[in-house]
Formats: C-alpha cells, structure tokens, sequence
C-alpha cells in the first residue's frame, strides 16, 4: 500500500546509493547513470566541490528568508551572469523560473501573447504547463493561462505569429523532453530578429540545456544568441532544488520589491551548492565536455545505421537515439537495467541520454556499447 499519489509510473527498484557516475540500489546492484537524474547530477554523486560546500553550509546556516541580505546569492548570480547587464532572480525549479519568465515578459512589456513552439516543455505549474506544447501534460487542468500561441519549430512561416501584441517568444535551444530535436542556428537567430523588431522579448528556457549539458555554459552561447531572459535549473546545483531566471538590467523596473518572490529560494544551502557546480564549470572543464562528446557522436552516428533505429539527435552530452516504431522504448530501457544502465526516454519513441558531464570517455563507450548490444538484438 502507498500513501504516494500514482503520479509517476516508478520502475521496481529503489536507488540508495551513488559514487562518482554509478548508482546502487537496495539490492546492491550498481547501474551506470546516463540519466544525471534528469540531467541534474552533471557532476556525478558526492562530487567533492559540492560536498563539501553543502556539508560546510549545513553546519553554519540553512535556510534565511530574503527578507536579509544573502552573500551566497550576489556571489551566484555574478557567477551566472558574468560582466553582462543581467539580473538574477532565483527560484525552487525550473517551472518556476519559467513562472518569473511569464510574469516578467508581461509585465515589462505590457503586453500578454506568449509564442511557443509544439513538442516544448517548460512545466507543470500553471504558467508553465499553459507555455508548454505538449497537449497530454494539459489534458483535464483546463481552463489554462490565456493567450498562448504555439508554432512549430524551425518552421519560418512560424515568425507570423510574432507582432505588436507579443510579450515574449520563449523557445528551447533543443526540446529535451520532446524529443531531442534541435533548433536550426539560422532559424533561432531570425527568430530573435523578428521578436526584436516588434518589440517582443526573446525567452530561452535553458532548464535542461543549460550547466554545461552541450560544451558550452549554455546553449544559447553555441549559437550566438542573446536573450532578454533564459532560465535555469536542474544541474544548476547537482541535485538541491534551486532555479534562476535571468534577464537583461532594462528589465529591473518590472521586478521591483513585492513584484515576486519564493519562501525558499535562493536560501544558503542550495546557493552553496550552485556556487559550487559554477565554479568547476570552468572552461577547461567545458572543453573536456566538447572532447568527450566529438569522441562519441562518430560512434552515435553509426547507430543509424542499425535497423532499430532511426536517427541520432543532440549535442554534447545531450542525446536522442531516434528508434523505429516497432521497438517499444520502454522495453528497450528496461533491458539496459537488467544489464546495469540507466538511461531515459522522450517524445516520439525516443531513448534520451545524459549521462553526468564527468563521466569518462571510457565509461561513455562502455554504456553506448552496451546501448549497441541490446538494440541490435531487438
């Protein structure tokens, strides 16, 4: 019997354990994790920078409210932003950074239209779920944030949507979720042309995207975007709850004090811990990410060639094995437990991988090896 309600569908095992990039369960069993727990431990399990950190921050301090000032959060927030005109303004997880996304977009612009992109995800509360283009997630929490559009991405005729009545396009780099699909460069570069010549604000939700996950800080950087606002979460602390909403300076007169706020965000424990995962994100560190992902995408690559599947998507360490519609995906996921790999799935009969960005190009191989193995015996 379980007091939990039924809202994920578990597998039948319990992890209670975890080194480096391998998990054990109450077994005893250990799996090799291409998961990152969603792409949230990027640094493995009992990394030492961000142990130690949290455990130095157990012992002085766990949560004040941001009625006080919070060293820790001006020190994160420098580290996220850099030398650029940005703001922070942290939060407990990705959907309600997307939340301060919303409300910010349609407070400084006046104006309420939202442009999004079918397949996307940007979460579960309501703000968030009313911007995401995934119907099932909607079905039966109707009625929904008004004034949402959704297009479809890399489609040009999708830059019609945007006009004077547009607060904001938000948009992923790549569509976790659904799919791994990426965004063509050109494409997401027009789309912040058109966003700014009516005055719109360009939105990248860089919640699973962001932290390293493609070679570079975040994704946008790769392909030269600059948004008005992006958001974070996931590996942003490797594994405490905490999120940020980042946008341009203009924008501070939006969110001044009242505007919005979080009993528990930004508290000392989980900014410690962001601290930490921001300072080993260095980029040495980020050019080991770039090696180990140009070492596997050839051997990725020729996984297309395997008759279970049909295409390869991603970038970096962030992975979509595309399999044929007769390959049920769940299966092949629990075949990979049995053989000591944890992986996940996405939209479109998809096998989604993202293993901690510390893994070694070794135990990368290792786990595509194993990958290879079961789909060929499909």
């Amino acid at each position: 019997m379980t007091h939990v309600f039924p809202t994920y569908d578990r597998f039948g095992f319990e992890p209670v354990s975890g080194q480096g990039v391998t998990i054990t369960d109450e077994t005893g069993k250990q799996y090799l994790d291409f998961t990152s727990g969603i792409g949230v431990c990027n640094l493995g399990y009992q990394h030492p920078a961000v142990t130690q950190a949290v455990s130095d921050q157990l012992a002085k301090m766990w949560h004040i409210s941001n009625l006080y000032n919070n060293h820790l959060q001006e020190s994160v927030a420098h580290l996220l932003v850099g030398d650029s005109d940005r703001l922070a303004f942290f939060a407990n997880s990705g959907t309600e950074a997307n939340e301060a996304a919303l409300k910010l977009a349609r407070k400084a612009t006046g104006r309420s239209q939202i442009v999004s992109f079918n397949h996307s995800f940007h979460g579960r509360t309501y703000g968030s779920m009313s911007m995401t283009g995934n119907p099932h997630i909607k079905e039966g929490f109707g009625p929904l944030v008004p004034d949402m559009v959704f297009e479809t991405l890399n489609d040009p005729a999708a830059f019609k949507a945007v006009g004077p009545q547009t607060a904001a396009v938000i948009v992923e780099v790549i569509q976790g979720e659904g799919g791994v699909i990426l965004a063509d460069r050109q494409w997401l570069l027009d789309l912040q042309d058109k966003a700014h010549q009516v005055g719109a604000l360009l939105i990248i939700d860089e919640v699973q995207t962001g932290i390293g996950r493609t070679g570079t800080r975040f994704a946008f950087e790769g392909v030269g975007l600059d948004p008005d606002i992006y958001t974070s979460a996931k590996g942003l602390a490797n594994g405490l709850p905490v999120g940020a909403m980042i946008g341009k300076s203009a924008l501070k007169s939006a969110f001044g004090p009242g505007s919005h706020g979080s009993t528990f965000a930004g508290n000392p424990l989980t900014m410690a811990a962001a601290q930490a995962v921001l300072t080993t994100l260095t980029p040495a560190f980020l050019a080991e990410v770039t090696q180990k992902a140009d070492q596997i995408w050839p051997v990725l690559a020729s996984f297309e060639d395997l008759p279970a599947v049909t295409a390869v998507t991603g970038r970096g360490l962030m992975i979509g094995i595309h399999l044929a519609a007769n390959i049920p995906v769940s299966e092949v996921i629990s075949t990979l437990h049995e053989k000591g790999l944890l992986t996940l799935s996405a939209v479109g009969n998809t096998l989604r991988l993202l293993p901690p960005l510390v893994m070694s190009s070794a135990d990368l191989q290792r786990g595509l090896s194993l990958i290879e193995s079961v789909l060929k015996a499909v």
